[in-house]
């Protein structure tokens, strides 16, 4: 029964998947384009409502079609409350319905995931602080990015 169930399942959980990301992508394409700064200026107005409202939805709706219900219990902190908040331990594919969930912060991230198709253009789109593996001051330069965005009285997003 369960293996029937999830064979007729499948096929039309894929290509919704597929359709959302498709989504997903275009919006950022839309929220970034012509956008200053690559990264470096924070997107502001209509550019980062869109981001906020539409791969918020999108990234809720996916999980939903994959078969996750996710409830939230408590109050999620506030921009001002809380500049950088933590998730743990941040190993998995989970980070995306926290992401979802909190408003689709900037995360920090390895560089190479910048580079990788259709999922780079997403992840360019929340302004990540991006890690790399090779350059020795990427740790301090990290650090000192994230220091930066969380004194920023608001002009940049949420720092997971």
């Amino acid at each position: 029964q369960a293996v029937l169930q999830g064979t007729i399942l499948l096929p039309p959980r894929v290509v919704c998947s597929g359709f959302i990301i498709l989504l997903a992508w275009l919006s950022a394409s839309v929220a970034t384009f012509r956008h200053p700064g690559k990264g470096s200026v924070p997107l502001k107005g209509w550019r980062r409502r869109m981001i906020q409202t539409t791969l918020s939805c999108l990234t809720r709706t996916l999980f939903s079609v994959m078969g996750f219900q996710v409830k939230v219990k408590g109050k999620i902190a506030s921009l001002q409350e809380a500049p950088i908040f933590v998730a743990a331990p941040h190993s998995s594919f989970f980070d995306a319905i926290i992401s979802a969930l909190t408003g689709m912060p900037s995360i920090v991230s390895r560089a190479e995931n910048l580079s990788t198709p259709v999922f780079g253009k997403i992840l360019r789109s929340l302004q990540p602080i991006s890690v790399s593996r090779q350059d020795p001051n990427s740790r301090k330069n990290t650090v000192t990015e994230i220091t930066k965005r969380a004194l920023s009285k608001g002009q940049w997003p949420q720092v997971i």
